[in-house]
């Protein structure tokens, strides 16, 4: 069995678990960690995690953030300028987090206690915001379970985006293969 295929197989046994109402905010978080190179695979299986969802009596949405930046830097007013001087930028972060979270909220308006908010695209937010940033940002206004499928690696507490060096430490439940 391939390790996507038993993370997707773990992912069934968790979402199948009775849910507590009481938890807070990051523990209603969970982390589907997988290897970064499988990430191409992973997005094949996204339909199945979806499927084991429907069929643990749940509703699924999917909220893909690959193209966030894209979009927001396109309708930025200042976006030549910033391409003119890319290291402007970083004074700029902070509108694209604002719009990210507003983004997430927005999904989530819709979701109910028994949904999961799936959220795809993680490593493409590498270097521009941390993943801990939003979800602080977002978890509070879930009242299901968010799963971010998370390209890279953890132990214990931290997790490493891309396996890279930096880790951030968060309570969510890591679902691993």
């Amino acid at each position: 069995m391939s390790s996507l295929n038993s993370l997707l197989e773990n992912y069934r046994l968790e979402v199948r678990r009775p849910w507590l109402a009481n938890l807070a905010p990051p523990q209603r978080v969970w982390l589907a960690i997988y290897d970064p190179p499988e990430e191409r695979r992973l997005r094949i299986l996204v339909q199945e995690f979806e499927l084991a969802t429907r069929s643990a009596g749940k509703t699924w949405v999917l909220v893909d953030l690959t193209d966030q930046f894209g979009q927001w830097m396109g309708s930025h007013r200042y976006r030549e300028a910033y391409f003119e001087a890319p290291e402007l930028l970083p004074s700029a972060i902070g509108g694209f987090e604002d719009h990210l979270a507003a983004r997430c909220r927005e999904q989530l308006k819709g979701a109910g206690p028994e949904s999961v908010v799936a959220l795809l695209g993680a490593g493409s937010l590498y270097g521009l915001t941390q993943l801990s940033t939003l979800l602080d940002r977002i978890a509070p206004a879930s009242e299901g379970r968010l799963l971010l499928f998370f390209p890279g690696s953890h132990e214990g507490q931290i997790y490493r985006l891309l396996n890279a060096r930096d880790g951030l430490h968060y309570l969510s439940v890591p679902i691993t293969s």
